[in-house]
């Protein structure tokens, strides 16, 4: 067993709806063998897709409304309530759509605001999906747990020769302490935070064009996927993991390294 005293939880984030804007969080109660909590409960599916909320099948994020071809949503800034499962949606800092999505009445309000909203992006009518228990609407069929190594974007931004913000990257753990890309050295290892949650790594993340929008602007203005290829010779940045044991996470947490 090693341990890495400057290893720690610079942040975390959820995204209650798959491609609309993160959340950040200063708690979470994870589960054990469960995905990130609050983490894409929703997706705005675009035109038909044979999804079955009975029967859920993995589907490609193209299903759906999302960054790497609907770079508009960035635009938009949400706020999701647990309690009332109340989702707030702002454009241009004015009230766009409030709706529950709990109802159907309220998933039809979301639907019929995203018609309006991207006219000319649609494949067929939009319909928000519910991830049933045991499910969620990630990228990665074993995407429960998202990390990104901050080091990792700052040397990024000496790639494509510009800032880039690391909520590019949609990941729920921002971590502190690593080196650039050590992370994807790390499949296999465990990570142990000071409350006992403990997430093994499991694969790497391969990055698309989703991380070329601004998430603050919405303008898709540089080009990290092809960056990391030249740079490289791989678009990864970042890996997934799995919840080995659950507990709290809190921004600031320690982390030591197992294995």
């Amino acid at each position: 067993m090693s341990q890495s005293p400057a290893l720690r939880i610079a942040a975390l984030y959820r995204y209650p709806v798959k491609g609309l804007s993160p959340e950040a969080l200063e708690t979470a109660e994870l589960d054990t063998s469960g995905y990130f909590p609050g983490d894409r409960l929703y997706a705005i599916e675009n035109g038909p897709s044979g999804f079955n909320e009975t029967v859920p099948r993995h589907l490609p994020k193209v299903a759906y409304l999302m960054l790497m071809r609907n770079e508009a949503l960035a635009r938009l800034r949400t706020r999701f309530d647990d309690a009332t499962h109340r989702l707030t949606v702002e454009e241009n800092g004015a009230l766009a759509v409030e709706a529950d999505l709990s109802t159907a009445e309220g998933r039809d309000a979301l639907a019929g605001f995203m018609k309006e909203f991207l006219p000319h992006e649609l494949r067929g009518a939009p319909r928000v999906l519910t991830a049933p228990p045991g499910y969620r609407f990630t990228d990665s069929r074993t995407g429960y747990v998202s990390l990104i190594n901050r080091a990792s974007v700052a040397a990024t931004e000496d790639l494509v020769g510009a800032p880039v913000d690391p909520l590019r990257f949609r990941g729920n753990l921002y971590l502190d302490g690593l080196e650039p890309w050590a992370e994807l050295g790390m499949v296999g290892r465990v990570l142990e935070a000071e409350g006992g949650v403990r997430l093994k790594i499991t694969s790497r993340t391969v990055r698309c064009a989703a991380t070329n929008v601004d998430p603050r602007t919405g303008q898709r203005d540089l080009s990290i996927p092809k960056a990391l290829m030249d740079g490289l010779g791989h678009a990864d940045c970042g890996v997934y993991a799995e919840v080995l044991a659950g507990g709290p996470l809190r921004a600031g947490d320690g982390l030591r390294v197992i294995g």
